[in-house]
């Protein structure tokens, strides 16, 4: 069975990563199957990552097969190769959802900061909590968990492995917005579909950092398209 879906549906992806007996942990060929539907999500106006189920989004690197890893160079091209991923998710070119479905502890938080935005179910928990394996962040997350909420907090936070409610992170800015689990699917999704916008990933690059006139030239091939003469004229019909 794969470890990694993909479904496309007017221009939202959808990647849900799929190991109900690791509680979605990461394994090497889990991370071999998320840089396939990466690649092959390219093209979508928005990508949304999740878990199957409602206990995980991903628990972390999955102990049983990392075990097998002893050496300092193992642990390093390991590391590696799964940041390699995080980095795609983040240099996605269209907006990013990580839809935190379950807990998203070690690991699975740096898989969730990768993304440019989280949305989480109210009954979840989110945590840089490495140390409690005596290890720390290698993905790439402690880097992004601090510039989400500031190098401080970053410290204490990952430093002593702090797992937080939704609610908290919410808070704290690490979790953009917190619904209640009732209404998590179709919320994510219905964020998804909005982002599934023409003008969206322009919006992404620009709110990322260009020069002045790299987002104006954004704008102004958006204005001479044809997807913004059809709204205008749908706005200019309704006057």
């Amino acid at each position: 069975m794969a470890d990694v879906d993909l479904e496309t549906h007017d221009g939202l992806a959808v990647i849900t990563i799929d190991r109900p007996h690791a509680r979605n942990a990461i394994a090497p060929t889990t991370m071999d199957q998320l840089e396939k539907a990466l690649e092959a999500a390219v093209g979508a106006r928005a990508l949304v990552i999740t878990g199957a189920g409602d206990k995980a989004f991903v628990s972390g690197g999955d102990l049983k097969e990392l075990s097998a890893l002893r050496t300092e160079d193992e642990a390093a091209a390991m590391a590696r190769r799964m940041r390699g991923v995080c980095d795609q998710i983040a240099n996605f070119p269209a907006p990013v959802i990580a839809a935190l479905n379950g807990h998203a502890l070690g690991g699975g938080a740096e898989v969730a900061v990768a993304a440019d935005i989280r949305i989480a179910a109210d009954d979840i928990k989110i945590g840089f909590n490495q140390v409690s394996l005596a290890i720390m962040p290698a993905w790439g997350g402690a880097e992004r968990l601090a510039e989400l909420v500031g190098r401080g907090r970053a410290l204490m936070l990952a430093g002593a492995g702090t797992v937080l409610r939704a609610a908290e992170a919410e808070q704290l800015g690490l979790v953009d917005r917190v619904l209640p689990r009732a209404d998590f699917d179709e919320g994510w999704r219905a964020l998804g579909a909005s982002l599934a916008n023409v003008a969206a990933a322009d919006i992404k690059r620009v709110v990322g950092g260009v020069p002045t006139e790299e987002a104006v030239a954004a704008f102004a091939r958006l204005w001479v398209a044809d997807e913004h003469w059809a709204a205008a004229d749908r706005v200019l019909k309704r006057k």
